[in-house]
């Protein structure tokens, strides 16, 4: 199934259970027999008002008893259990967290208790590894030969600090994965239609990405447009992803708001989307 705006969209295949809407990335989608993966848009869930619909994060304006019960949703949709899930505690930095079976079966509300971390990886089958998202880069690793599973929470800060560089050197030294092995997924965020910044977070880039200059556009007194994933994208290519192995939704959750959460098209108050990813 295929939305009709991105009909002319070969790296991503949307799927569509009784109203519940999620996305897959095609590179990663060959490997179903090892891995279950998806990333979630707003449509199927039951949260209300500025949470509609499939609201995945513990906000404050949207009820727990909601948020469990969406994620009881989804995991129906992709064949998964519940008590598998293992949730990120986002804070825009650049920790990987390993996690293993002692992880599994944990309320939600229950991951800011966890050392704050923006990225989980594991080797460990049933595991399904939960990170979440309204407008920041979500980027998925899979290792076919290691059979290892990552995901990273990209921000412009954990942009800026190349937290999907960090994860490919993590898998490396946790799992001795080789980057050439590596297949990834850089999912829907703020495109760099919608993303303007001013000069602090402009120079930011420029002053520790010196190539990143290529991803920024200037628009106007002092503002500039910048390309995030594009700039996780060559951030990868730079650790030695191979650029074949790179899928990249290249869709702005702002410019679908409709569709997916954004925190600057919903003005700061809006649900989470969810990356989920299982090794079978």
């Amino acid at each position: 199934m295929q939305l009709k705006r991105f009909a002319d969209n070969d790296s991503i295949i949307f799927t569509n259970k009784d109203g519940l809407v999620y996305l897959q990335f095609t590179n990663l989608k060959k490997y179903d027999n090892a891995i279950i993966h998806c990333f979630t848009t707003r449509l199927g869930g039951v949260s209300k008002d500025s949470c509609f619909s499939l609201n995945l994060g513990d906000k404050f304006y949207d009820s727990i008893k909601n948020v469990e019960e969406n994620f009881e949703r989804i995991c129906r949709a992709i064949g998964i259990k519940k008590d598998s899930l293992v949730f990120s505690n986002q804070v825009h930095g650049t920790n990987i967290r390993k996690v293993g079976e002692k992880d599994k079966n944990k309320k939600i509300e229950d991951r800011r208790k966890t050392e704050p971390h923006d990225g989980l990886m594991t080797n460990v089958r049933g595991i399904s590894l939960v990170t979440f998202y309204a407008d920041c880069v979500p980027v998925l690793f899979y290792d076919h030969n290691k059979k290892v599973i990552a995901m990273a929470h990209s921000g412009w800060r954990g942009t800026v600090s190349e937290i999907a560089a960090e994860t490919v050197k993590k898998l490396a030294e946790e799992y001795h994965c080789d980057p050439d092995n590596l297949e990834v997924a850089i999912g829907p965020s703020i495109g760099k239609c919608c993303f303007e910044v001013g000069e602090d977070v402009y120079f930011q880039f420029l002053d520790r990405l010196h190539w990143s200059e290529a991803y920024c556009r200037k628009t106007g007194e002092k503002k500039w447009h910048i390309d995030l994933q594009g700039i996780v994208r060559q951030s990868l290519i730079n650790t030695g992803v191979r650029r074949e192995n790179i899928c990249t939704a290249n869709i702005c959750t702002k410019c679908n708001k409709d569709i997916f959460y954004s925190h600057r098209g919903d003005n700061g108050k809006t649900g989470s989307l969810a990356a989920i990813m299982k090794i079978i």
